[in-house]
Formats: structure tokens, C-alpha cells, sequence
């Protein structure tokens, strides 16, 4: 799966940050609402595929026990 520029841009960000021991991370509310977007995204895609997921296929397997002479 391709990652948004957004996620990508925030996560190059956070890493940063933790690289310099900075205390705050601060976004433009552009950034904030494209980052919003883009997990409000995958979290529908998620749901989506939840709830389209197939129950998995029951294989049943009879025995008669055969005849033995």
C-alpha cells in the first residue's frame, strides 16, 4: 500500500522531531486537516473490507467407514 504525502510528510516530521529531542511538533491547520483526511481514509477502507470479508468456506469431509474383507 502507497502512503500519502501527507502521512509521509508527518511521519519524516515526528522522526525529526524525536531525533532532536524536541518537546512539541507544530502543523499548519492545512497540514492537520490533509493528515485528518487521509487516516479518516483508512479508517473507512478498513471498514470497508471488514465488512466485506467473506466468512471463510466450510470444506466437510464424510467418512463411511468403507467395507473391509
Amino acid at each position: 500500500m502507497q502512503h500519502s504525502l501527507s502521512i509521509q510528510n508527518f511521519n519524516n516530521r515526528v522522526r525529526q522531531m524525536n531525533q532532536t529531542n524536541s518537546k512539541q511538533l507544530m502543523l499548519s491547520s492545512e497540514e492537520a486537516r490533509s493528515i485528518h483526511a487521509d487516516i479518516f481514509s483508512l479508517l473507512s477502507m478498513i471498514a470497508e473490507l471488514q465488512n466485506r470479508s467473506d466468512p471463510e468456506p466450510v470444506n466437510s469431509v464424510f467418512m463411511d467407514g468403507g467395507g473391509f474383507k
